[in-house]
């Protein structure tokens, strides 16, 4: 349905409404909260407003993308060349020369077809059903009918459907995860809140696509398809361009210098040979072979196999690449802004301090495994001297719906995480949780509710089966209703708040969820049917406290601890509050340990990223570690920020909130257990297993797949332009063509498959994550490479023209002679395959053997050549000759030469560099 200029609403209504009473909003909503909209009000506002769903993006269709894959420089050269060539008559080199053309394009299409899908998961999660009061009625309507005005019912289970102002709640909570990023569930309150308060903490507000946990609510709809916040994050996601990998940036750059120098050696080939009275069309196929002589035609088949090789090998190590490019960007990733919950920690909460009876106690382990022990002053408890402590995990697990499970090897919850680490503290505290809630009976139950901040039970149990009333809540709100306390020997004495309320503030300052216990009395019966009333007497007994957190994974610690070993900073990026983001973040090792109550410049909110100036926020963001409470739009630009201090930015996610930041990041990274679609289809790559150290080991791989493409361009690099240096020393000199087109492109086919791809399957190199990042600003080729290509084509130019000259002089035929020049090209590429196998080390260093491809590749390429040199109908396709035996020598001499030069070079070098360090060492 559109909505005309003429019909377009008068009536506006921003979802920013948790400021106002809600008698307010229904007046300026014109609805009533008993009733809901007439119908035929509700149809009126839907032809104005226009359907509750989110707007489709043009993209380009399937032919269009297609066709773009010809857009590039090198492209436009090979298939002009095609052209000509064919024009010509020379129809094997133009079928091949197209042929090369024609797989790249289709390559390129098959990635991007799967690559743009992020905008039709977010239209997909909006579809779903609503229940509505419509004219006093209750009933069911498509999610994509809802209108600003509507009254809408929440209960367990349903997924809110637009953008909600409560109007009245029953124990409602909401999971907003993958909305905010908060780790824990949200109650939810109809109580206007202040203007300034930020979405992750509006209480009265329910926003599109968040989940019902448990509880029923109303509200009434405020903001409808794209001026929900989901369409706010729908409209960032389509306006952030993709980003194009560092290595695509440089291939760019390279190839629009290499089209320039290509272009204008042909012209000058070309107009030289028509100078020295050479017919044009001789000279349109010099000009031809030495463009597809310098052209590097395997390059981009060899990038996509490199590319594809690395993505086999982060499979094997929990990391899915959903786009081949992002395998490169990974190894020259600077900074990485990792999601806290779940990545850099393990997703489930755990009880870690208790404090019962005076005295404080540590309890080990991590997650929902109840393998763990209490700890006090450094000695394991002897639980017959604790009955305190014993007293506060005994009211835990009473007063708890929730059920610790073990699915196989794994332990897990069923209920509420924070009631599961209650009931996991309990385990490791010698209870039998299983048989406790065998034998209690449960009378009654008071659930939390926002308004008492506290839950309340009350269980037989026992051979007397005495009612037993269990409290827990809020610590204030608990204190509050205890008279006593229980001292570490059991005793019931008058309750000391001001030591609890402090050391309650002591464990939330170090990033700890804190919740306090209390029972009835003993000998006081608890009438069932007023429980509330019970509770709110007064006259409870304080057991004591447990403090939990999402503890980190071990694993990621000594992951971060390699990151920046390895020079790439983390920071975390999370929904949670600033003090359990900087808890995290010192347990991790991202910044150090300072006292509690310290302020920490590493430490950023979303607030202070809304009120930092737009030139200041790069550097204020590049210095800081921890964003907490950020929303969508602050997560992208904080990732703009660091880009525009020159970052390379991996970003990682997995709610609906992080799929602008994703797609704006240089490499996106989605959760592949908990992450959203949205989130998952806008990334780079999907981590299987959640885990941080599956991103540093994906960097390690990444940087190794750098390093074989760059081995690769500087493998193949000489070949094209000895290739072109020889077809223009003989245009200039007035030689017949050492070399003709369709043996170069012999040549840099068959030697770029059996030889150059075998060095994607090279071993990373020994200190590989011990080097620092990439500078991004970096060329593709350094000084020192551009020097051993020259070296090298200057070696190939020699060889092979030398050869040709020196073949001719002998009495051999040119075509012999041709077949000797090609001969020397692929023997000193093989012979120089050997050297490229690392920069800088030597082959001894590198064992013989220790890439089996590569030989395995030599051994085919010398049987393609024996092919070339003597199978007759070679000879016919690619005009070659036999040769005889003795000529082999000198062919194998110059190869032996140019690896023992190349070597000599390398040491030389490598014994510069070395003393060059030493020196800077020791002047610091």
């Amino acid at each position: 349905m559109r909505v005309s200029e003429e019909k377009k609403p008068k009536l506006t209504m921003s979802q920013d409404t948790h400021h106002l009473p809600v008698h307010e909003v229904l007046l300026f909503l014109e609805t009533d909260a008993s009733q809901g909209l007439p119908q035929n009000e509700a149809a009126s506002r839907l032809e104005r407003f226009g359907p509750n769903t989110l707007p489709r993006i043009r993209r380009h269709g399937s032919f269009m993308r297609f066709i773009l894959q010809f857009h590039h420089p090198l492209i436009y050269i090979l298939t002009a060349s095609s052209g000509i060539t064919a024009l010509l008559g020379e129809w094997v080199d133009a079928g091949v020369i197209f042929g090369v053309v024609l797989v790249n394009a289709i390559v390129g299409f098959i990635q991007e077809s799967r690559a743009e899908n992020a905008l039709d998961a977010l239209i997909a999660m909006v579809k779903t059903e609503a229940t509505v009061l419509r004219g006093g009625e209750k009933c069911k309507i498509p999610s994509s009918d809802l209108v600003p005005g509507d009254v809408v019912l929440l209960e367990a289970g349903d997924k809110v459907p637009a953008d909600l102002r409560l109007t009245s709640v029953r124990e409602l909570q909401i999971d907003e995860s993958a909305l905010t990023g908060e780790s824990l569930v949200v109650s939810k309150s109809e109580h206007r809140l202040p203007t300034e308060t930020l979405m992750a903490d509006r209480q009265n507000m329910a926003y599109s696509s968040t989940l019902v946990t448990s509880g029923q609510g109303k509200g009434v709809v405020v903001s409808t398809g794209s001026a929900t916040e989901i369409g706010r994050i729908h409209q960032l996601v389509g306006e952030t361009p993709d980003i194009e990998t560092p290595l695509t940036k440089k291939i760019a750059h390279f190839s629009k210098i290499l089209t320039v120098v290509i272009l204008g050696l042909a012209g000058v080939t070309f107009a030289i040979g028509i100078w020295r009275g050479q017919s044009a069309v001789e000279m349109f196929m010099a000009a031809v072979a030495l463009a597809v002589g310098a052209i590097p035609e395997g390059l981009p088949a060899a990038v996509t196999i490199t590319l594809a090789i690395g993505v086999s090998r982060m499979a094997k190590r929990h990391a899915i690449i959903r786009k081949l490019p992002a395998v490169e960007t990974l190894g020259s990733t600077t900074v990485i802004c990792s999601d806290k919950t779940g990545t850099l920690t393990e997703n489930q909460m755990t009880v870690q301090r208790v404090w019962a009876g005076g005295q404080l106690f540590r309890v080990s382990g991590t997650g929902y495994n109840p393998m763990g022990e209490f700890t006090k002053d450094g000695q394991l408890v002897n639980w017959d001297h604790e009955p305190a402590l014993s007293a506060c995990l005994l009211a835990g697990v009473l007063c708890n719906d929730a059920q610790l499970v073990k699915q196989k090897e794994n332990w897990d919850i069923v209920g509420d995480p924070t009631e599961g680490a209650m009931l996991v503290s309990a385990c490791k505290g010698g209870l039998d949780v299983k048989q406790i809630q065998h034998e209690v009976t449960r009378e009654n139950v008071l659930p939390f509710e926002s308004e008492n901040q506290f839950m309340a039970t009350l269980d037989r149990r026992g051979a007397d089966q005495q009612a037993v009333m269990s409290v827990k809540g809020a610590v204030e709100k608990i204190l509050n209703l205890c008279q006593y306390e229980l001292s570490a020997d059991g005793r019931e004495v008058p309750l000391e708040a001001s030591r609890a309320l402090q050391q309650a503030e002591t464990l939330a300052g170090q990033g700890l969820r804190v919740l306090a216990m209390a029972r009835s009395t003993e000998g006081k019966h608890v009438e069932g049917h007023s429980l509330k009333q019970a509770a709110s007497a007064g006259e409870l007994v304080f057991l004591g406290l447990q403090a939990m957190m999402d503890p980190p994974r071990p694993e990621a610690i000594a992951a971060v601890g390699n990151c920046q070993k390895a020079g790439i900073a983390v920071k975390m990026i999370t929904g949670d509050h600033a003090m359990t983001g900087r808890a995290i973040a010192e347990q991790i090792g991202l910044i150090p340990e300072t006292p509690v109550g310290t302020e920490s410049n590493l430490v950023m909110t979303g607030s202070a990223i809304a009120t930092t100036p737009h030139n200041a926020l790069p550097r204020a963001v590049d210095r800081s570690v921890v964003f907490a409470r950020v929303s969508p739009e602050q997560k992208l630009r904080l990732v703009e920020a660091l880009q525009t201090e020159g970052h390379i930015v991996a970003m990682t996610g997995d709610g609906v909130n992080d799929a602008p930041a994703l797609k704006q990041a240089d490499i996106g990274i989605a959760m592949g257990r908990v992450g959203t679609e949205v989130a998952k289809e806008s990334s780079d790559m999907v981590l299987t297993d959640d885990n941080f150290a599956s991103i540093e080991a994906a960097v390690e791989e990444g940087r190794g797949v750098f390093d074989n493409l760059t081995k690769f361009i500087v493998w193949t690099l000489p070949t094209n332009m000895g290739e072109g240096l020889v077809i223009m020393v003989a245009i200039g000199a007035g030689f017949a063509l050492p070399i003709l087109p369709v043996q170069i492109l012999w040549i840099n086919m068959t030697t770029a498959v059996a030889l150059g791809l075998m060095l994607a399957f090279e071993p990373k190199e020994t200190g590989i994550m011990d080097r620092p990042p990439r500078d991004p600003g970096q060329p593709l080729l350094t000084g020192a490479l551009l020097w051993r290509i020259v070296l090298v084509g200057a070696l190939l130019l020699a060889g092979s023209f030398g050869l040709f000259l020196w073949e001719q002089e002998r009495g051999s035929t040119v075509v012999e002679a041709r077949t000797v020049a090609v001969n020397v090209f692929v023997v000193v590429e093989m012979f120089y395959l050997f050297n490229c196998r690392s920069l800088e080390r030597s082959l001894l260093q590198l064992g013989l053997f220790s890439n089996p491809w590569v030989t395995w590749g030599v051994i085919v390429m010398i049987a393609l050549q024996l092919l070339f040199t003597y199978a007759p109908f070679m000879h016919s396709l690619f005009h070659s000759a036999p040769i005889d035996g003795g000529t082999w020598l000198p062919i194998l001499g110059i190869g032996v030469a140019s690896y023992f030069i190349v070597g000599l070079d390398k040491w030389v070098r490598h014994r510069f560099t070395t003393k060059n360090n030493e020196a800077v060492v020791a002047g610091s």
